[in-house]
């Protein structure tokens, strides 16, 4: 029947880096991001623990944007 759908997927913006939608709730997750988030994701769809996500989302590179 396939892959189960996702809660939390990736999607790169042209020009700005990697960010996480959430197909639930229709909207952004978090900051832009300069790679794939995979493991961030990875959390996201399954544990959801609060501590590897603190974790992870202080090691995970984000880009930095100007706000005009």
């Amino acid at each position: 029947m396939g892959k189960a759908k996702r809660r939390f997927v990736a999607k790169a913006e042209s020009g700005k880096g990697w960010r996480v939608w959430d197909n639930t709730q229709k909207k952004w997750w978090g900051e832009v991001y300069q790679q794939i988030p995979e493991k961030l994701l990875l959390e996201l769809n399954g544990n959801k623990s609060p501590e590897q996500l603190t974790e992870l989302l202080s090691r995970t590179p984000r880009k930095k944007i100007k706000i005009v």
